[in-house]
């Protein structure tokens, strides 16, 4: 009787653990993203918005204000549009600016506010207009390729080979 007592104790301490690692996973990946703040919606439209997921953080400051509620497709527009989550303790002026930053050289994408300075703050249902497109490595690297060999082409070489100096 006193040791399947002790299994079950084992048992429970054991799936205990493992719910709590489950739970340390999803937070980590953002998701699972619990936030029992109350929030404001705004929207924003981007012309690329790269890597960015759902439930990424809006950061100001460095500061966590928001996350990234929904990411849709305008199919009149052409752009991304997104929907943030934003943190009701923290507002920001109507003309707020939105840009899309990664976290290191090769890190995950997040949306950075830059406050604005008009007397009226955001509320819910307001958009954002103010926006920067997220910068794609792909794009910078093939930009920097096309105008190398483009100077490369046109440095002013007249197509002959360097002659060597006579050796006596």
């Amino acid at each position: 009787m006193g040791r399947s007592k002790n299994d079950v104790w084992v048992g429970l301490f054991v799936m205990l653990g493992l719910a709590a690692l489950v739970f340390l996973a999803l937070q980590t990946a953002n998701l699972l993203a619990l936030n029992w703040q109350s929030t404001y919606r705004v929207t924003a439209r981007f012309d690329n918005i790269g890597g960015l997921k759902p439930k990424a953080a809006v950061k100001s400051a460095g500061v966590v204000v928001g996350r990234v509620a929904s990411i849709g497709f305008d199919d009149q527009r052409y752009q991304a549009a997104i929907a943030l989550d934003m943190d009701t303790r923290y507002r920001f002026p109507s003309d707020s600016s939105l840009k899309i930053l990664t976290s290191g050289l090769l890190g995950e994408q997040y949306v950075g506010i830059e406050a604005g300075a008009s007397d009226t703050n955001l509320k819910a249902g307001d958009k954002i207009d103010n926006t920067q497109s997220a910068v794609v490595l792909e794009n910078l690297i093939s930009q920097f390729l096309y105008n190398s060999a483009a100077e490369g082409g046109s440095s002013g070489s007249t197509g002959k080979a360097p002659q060597a100096g006579k050796i006596k």
